[in-house]
Parts: C-alpha cells; structure tokens; sequence
C-alpha cells in the first residue's frame, strides 16, 4: 500500500515537467501547422482576427461563470473607469495585435525555429524596459543577482544577432535544393503536406518582426503589473482586453486587406482546423494550465520550459522537413537559450537577495525590542 502510495506521488512530482515539455512540442506543431496554410495563401491578419474571436467567445462568459459575478472576492468589483479602459485597450493592443501581427508575419517570411529563438529575448525587452521606466536601479555593484541578468541579457543580444546576420548552411540538404524551390512556385506540382520553411525566406525582416513581437509582450506584461494593482481579477480583465484586441485586429486585417473580400474566406478545412486549435490551446488550455502549475511551482517554473521550443524546432526540421533548418539558426537559438536562462538565474537570485535582506531588517528590527524587554525584567 505505501509503495503505491510513493509511486503514485512520485509520478504527480514529474507530471507538471511532461505536461510542460509536451505544451512545447503542441506550441511547435501548431506553428509548423500555421506556416504551412500562411504558406498556401491565408491571409496572417485575418487568422489572427478568427482565431481570437473565437478564443474570446469562449473566454468572456468563462471568465463570469468560474469566478462568479464579483469574481468571488467579498470586496465590490472596482469601477470600470477610463483609465481603466484605456488600459485594456493598451493590453489588447500591445498583446493581441501588435504581438500575434508581428508574429506571424515574422513567420511567413522566416521558419518556426526563428520564432523560437526571437521568443527568447522577452525576458531582455524585460529587463530594459524595467530600466528605462526606472523600476531597476542601474548599479552594477548592488547585487550579484543583478550582474548576472546584465550577464545574460549581453548574451542573449549576441545570440539574437548571431541568428539574424548568420544564416549558414543547411544541415541536412537533399542532392538538390532547386526541387523544393518549384515545389512552391509551380503550380502543377503538388503541394507538401507541412511545410516548416519556404522559399525564398526573407529571413533578416523576419527576425526583426519576430524580435518586435518580443517587445511587444515585454511591453504588455509592463502594463499588465500596474493593470493588475487597479483591476485585481485576472480573468475579467483578460477577457476584456481580448474583446479590444479583436476589435483591433479586425481593424487591421480590414485596412490591409480592403481590396481582397476572398482573404476573408477560409479555402478548405485545414484552415478552420488551425483556427479552432490555435484558439482553444493558444487561448484556454495553455493560459490555465500555466497559471495553475505558476501557483503549484512557483513563478519562475513555467518559464523554464520556453527553451524546449528549440529543441523540439530543431528535431522537427531535421528528421522531417530537409532543405529548411540551418546552422546558424540554431547556434543563435542556443546562444539567446543560455542568455535566457541566465536572466531568469538572475531573477531567481535576485529573489532570494530581496528575501535575506527582508529578513535581516526583520531581525534588526525585532533584537533591540528583545533586549530592552531583557532589561525591563
């Protein structure tokens, strides 16, 4: 009975890891899934419209019902006021369609594996911006915690640069490369299944929109720490700022393309399929499952499974799709993962620095009421 008992814990130990590492691998199939149909001709900023209308239509009365009309908190829901609004609207424009436009345009034009490594640099956008709003003291003496985030964002930058200025070979090449190039441009041929990076690949302006969604989601997640002060339920508030990016995104997609009514519609069934997959795991499954493990593990273990992407990028692109993946990709994809890693080492000591000093003070704090209380016996 208790070696049933331990085996059991043991395997809810290693569950939040493999739910994690698979989330990584759906996140790539899926985005190898959506390079292919931007690839066949779907418009990105209509997919971004359709995909998350339908993850709002899901998330606003979700939102209600979970949390109940005043979010389950005894304390009144706090007034929807304009400066409110004027946030959401902010978060529904830097992190819907600022954030997925870049995204997918980056992806049209580059392959997944670049996502991936662009990915990496939120956590530098992070720390820069947390600079420049003057919410991080610049002083290279102050804590070793903060040394080694200056560290790893210097490293994470050379690894961006390493994979937006050096393509490099292929690394696994077929006899001949002009046959996948007819693939696309001839008509007659039959079309790949998946395709994981076409050509030709424009992959300097890729990289510099994908790095631009980068700093789009920094920019969100600095508006959503003092939105979340304001507004303290999460899941109203998301389903709000959801509601305005879609509009948003809708205005978008209608300015870009106001002279192409057939953009609007969906070409076959493979399109509808990664609409309704992008929307239900991008959208619900994802955001929840890494809530509830941030509050099992703690806010510094989701992130830790973002590098994973790269591994399951590179593995993809080399055992499947020849002719697309290159080195200096995925030497820059590893170069911004050490960096990335090394900012959230950073964090986490920076974390455990703040806590020691607390308490210190704590003690500093306490002793000298000990002691006069000594004195008085």
């Amino acid at each position: 009975m208790e070696s049933k008992i331990i085996t059991t814990t043991k395997i809810w130990e290693i569950m939040p890891f493999i739910v994690m590492v698979m989330m990584e691998g759906v996140t790539i199939a899926l985005t190898i899934f959506a390079k292919t149909e931007l690839n066949n001709g779907m418009s990105p900023f209509v997919f971004i419209v359709y995909t998350n209308a339908l993850a709002t239509i899901i998330l606003f009365p979700s939102s209600f019902l979970l949390h109940g009309i005043n979010g389950g908190r005894k304390e009144p829901t706090p007034p929807f006021t304009f400066s409110l609004f004027m946030r959401f609207l902010l978060l529904g424009f830097t992190g819907i369609t600022m954030t997925q436009s870049f995204s997918f345009l980056g992806l049209s034009y580059s392959s997944p594996i670049l996502v991936c490594a662009m990915g990496l640099l939120i956590p530098t956008f992070n720390f820069l911006l947390s600079l420049i709003f003057r919410e991080t003291e610049l002083n290279l003496r102050s804590s070793s915690g903060f040394q080694v985030q200056v560290i790893g964002v210097l490293i994470s930058i050379m690894g961006g640069l390493e994979a937006e200025l050096f393509k490099g070979p292929l690394i696994r090449p077929t006899s001949s490369s002009s046959d996948d190039k007819l693939q696309f441009t001839n008509n007659n041929i039959k079309k790949p299944l998946f395709v994981f990076s076409s050509l030709p690949e424009f992959w300097v302006l890729g990289g510099l929109l994908l790095a631009s969604a980068s700093f789009s989601v920094a920019l969100w997640n600095f508006i959503q720490k003092k939105t979340v002060k304001e507004y303290p339920e999460p899941m109203k508030g998301v389903a709000y700022y959801s509601i305005i990016g879609t509009m948003l995104s809708a205005i978008v997609a209608w300015i870009v393309e106001r002279d192409d009514a057939n953009a609007w519609k969906l070409n076959h069934h493979m399109q509808l399929a990664l609409i309704i997959l992008t929307a239900l795991f991008g959208g619900v499954i994802r955001p929840n499952i890494q809530i509830w493990f941030t509050r099992m593990k703690g806010p510094s273990y989701v992130p830790l499974f973002k590098p994973f992407g790269i591994a399951f990028a590179t593995t993809f692109g080399v055992c499947i799709f020849p002719n697309s993946l290159h080195y200096g990709s995925v030497i820059g994809a590893a170069i911004i993962g050490l960096g990335y890693y090394t900012i959230i080492w950073g964090q986490m000591k920076g974390e455990e620095e703040k806590r020691f000093v607390e308490r210190s003070d704590y003690l500093d704090n306490k002793i000298p009421l000990l002691q006069e209380k000594m004195e008085e016996v």
